[in-house]
C-alpha cells in the first residue's frame, strides 16, 4: 500500500516535470500538432511512457512490486508501440504502419497458454481495435488523459482483485503519470499526448485487461474489455459512420469527433471533457462490477446501448464551421471591398 502511494506520487511528479522539459525540445524539433489554431507540442506521450516505465521497472528491480510473468513483455511492447507512434508524429508514415505494428506487438504479448489460440487471436484483435480507437481521443484538450486515467484505475482495481499486485502497481503508475500530464493538457493545452502517448496508453490498458481476464471466459472477457474502452470505441464508430454517411474519406481528419460535436451543441471545451470523462467512469464501474461478479456479463449491453444512443444522436449533427449572421455580413462586405480595391488598382 505504501509503495503504491509512493510510486503514484513519483510517476505524477516525474510525468509533469518531463512534459514541461520535453515541450521545449518538441517545439524546437517541430514535433507539434498543427491541426489547431496554434502549434501544440506532442511531448506528453513520451513523458507519460517514460514515467510509467521507469516507476514500473524500479519496483520490479527492487522486488517491492514484481511485474510477474509476461507483464514485463507487455511493458516492452508498449514502449515499442510508443516509439512507433512518436515516429508517426515526427514523420509522415503511411496510415497502415501504426496499426500493423500494434498488431505485431499484440500478437507477441497475448498469453496463449491461458487463452488458447482462438481466444488469443481474438484478444489480440481487440487490443489492436482498442489501441487504434484510443488514439482518436487526443482530439480534445484533456480528453485522452482523463479517459486513460479512469481506465487505468479500473484495470488496476481488477488486477488487485486477482492479486496481481505488480500489474496493479503498473496501472496505478500509468494513471498517476496521466494525471501529471493533465497539468499541461487541460484546456488550453500546453502539450498533447500525440500518437506515441495515445498508442502507449491504449495498448497498455487493453493488453493489461487481457492479462487480467485470461482464462475466465471469452464472453465475459470481451464484455469487460468493451466496457473499459467504450468511449474510445464510440468515438471511432461516430467518426467512421459520420464520414461514410457524408461520403468523405474515412482517413481524412475532420472536426467530427465526440468532443467536437458536443461543442457544436454549445458546451464549453472543459464541460465537454468532464461530461465524456463521467461517461467513461460509469462504463469503467460496470467493467469492474462485471469482473468481480457483482454484475452479469450482460450488463455491458447497457454500456453498448448508451454508446449507440450517443453515436446515433450525434452522427447527423453538422460539423463544418458556420458564420453567425453578423459575421457573414461582415465577411461579405469585406469581400466586396476587396474586389473594388483590386479593380480600382
Amino acid at each position: 500500500m505504501l509503495y503504491g502511494i509512493v510510486a503514484a506520487a513519483t510517476a505524477l511528479l516525474l510525468s509533469a516535470l518531463l512534459t514541461g522539459v520535453l515541450r521545449v525540445l518538441a517545439l524546437r524539433l517541430g514535433i507539434v500538432y498543427r491541426r489547431r489554431r496554434r502549434a501544440v507540442p506532442l511531448s506528453g506521450g513520451t513523458a507519460v511512457a517514460l514515467a510509467t516505465a521507469l516507476v514500473a521497472v524500479a519496483g520490479d528491480a527492487l522486488g517491492v512490486a514484481p511485474l510477474g510473468a509476461g507483464i514485463g513483455r507487455v511493458v516492452v511492447a508498449a514502449g515499442c508501440v510508443a516509439a512507433l507512434g512518436l515516429a508517426a508524429d515526427a514523420w509522415r508514415l503511411r496510415r497502415w504502419v501504426t496499426p500493423a505494428g500494434t498488431a505485431v506487438a499484440a500478437a507477441l504479448v497475448v498469453p496463449y497458454e491461458e487463452t488458447g489460440v482462438p481466444g488469443g487471436v481474438l484478444a489480440a484483435a481487440c487490443v489492436v481495435v482498442a489501441t487504434v480507437a484510443f488514439r482518436g481521443l487526443d482530439h480534445a484538450d484533456g480528453l485522452a488523459g482523463t479517459v486513460g486515467a479512469v481506465g487505468a484505475v479500473a484495470v488496476a482495481v481488477c488486477a488487485a482483485a486477482e492479486v496481481m499486485d505488480g500489474l496493479a502497481a503498473l496501472l496505478g503508475a500509468l494513471a498517476a503519470a496521466l494525471a501529471g500530464f493533465l497539468l499541461h493538457n487541460w484546456f488550453p493545452a500546453q502539450a498533447a499526448l500525440g500518437a506515441g502517448g495515445a498508442l502507449f496508453t491504449g495498448f497498455l490498458l487493453s493488453s493489461s485487461a487481457v492479462f487480467v481476464r485470461a482464462g475466465q471466459g471469452i464472453g465475459s472477457g470481451a464484455a469487460v474489455l468493451f466496457a473499459l474502452t467504450a468511449l474510445a470505441c464510440a468515438d471511432a464508430a461516430l467518426v467512421v459512420l459520420g464520414r461514410r454517411l457524408d461520403r468523405r474519406p474515412v482517413a481524412r481528419g475532420r472536426p467530427d469527433h465526440l468532443a467536437h460535436r458536443l461543442r457544436r451543441l454549445g458546451l464549453a471545451p472543459r464541460a465537454a471533457v468532464v461530461l465524456l470523462g463521467a461517461g467513461a467512469a460509469g462504463a469503467a464501474v460496470v467493467a469492474v462490477c462485471v469482473h468481480t461478479g457483482r454484475l452479469p456479463a450482460g450488463a455491458a449491453m447497457w454500456v453498448a446501448g448508451a454508446a449507440a444512443v450517443l453515436v446515433l444522436g450525434l452522427v447527423r449533427l453538422p460539423v463544418t464551421p458556420v458564420f453567425r449572421p453578423r459575421q457573414r455580413s461582415v465577411s461579405a462586405s469585406s469581400q466586396v471591398s476587396e474586389r473594388l480595391r483590386v479593380r480600382s488598382g
